[in-house]
């Protein structure tokens, strides 16, 4: 699956352009360090397929590469954080 990473958005797009899925996670802070991740979408089509957690394993290497902390406010987010405890030392 190839995602596209931008500065505050992970996305996954159709070969014709379309969203399909998409985590965002803007700045909190002037500092540029700590993100809200208040977003996830996966369209319709692809529901079922796990591409929710998928951009979610991709936030946290992002996350990770960039030394970036995170506060979730998203309900998926907030949800798989709360799952998985080994990522807790990103969030803020």
């Amino acid at each position: 699956m190839n995602f596209t990473h931008n500065e505050n958005q992970i996305a996954l797009y159709s070969a014709t352009g379309d969203l399909l899925a998409e985590i965002t996670f803007p700045y909190t802070d002037a500092q540029k360090d700590t993100v809200n991740v208040d977003h996830t979408f996966v369209d319709a089509s692809l529901r079922g397929q796990g591409i929710a957690g998928k951009l979610m394993i991709e936030l946290v290497k992002e996350l990770s590469d960039r030394n970036l902390k995170a506060v979730p406010t998203c309900s998926y987010a907030v949800s798989w954080f709360e799952k998985h405890p080994e990522c807790s030392g990103l969030l803020k």
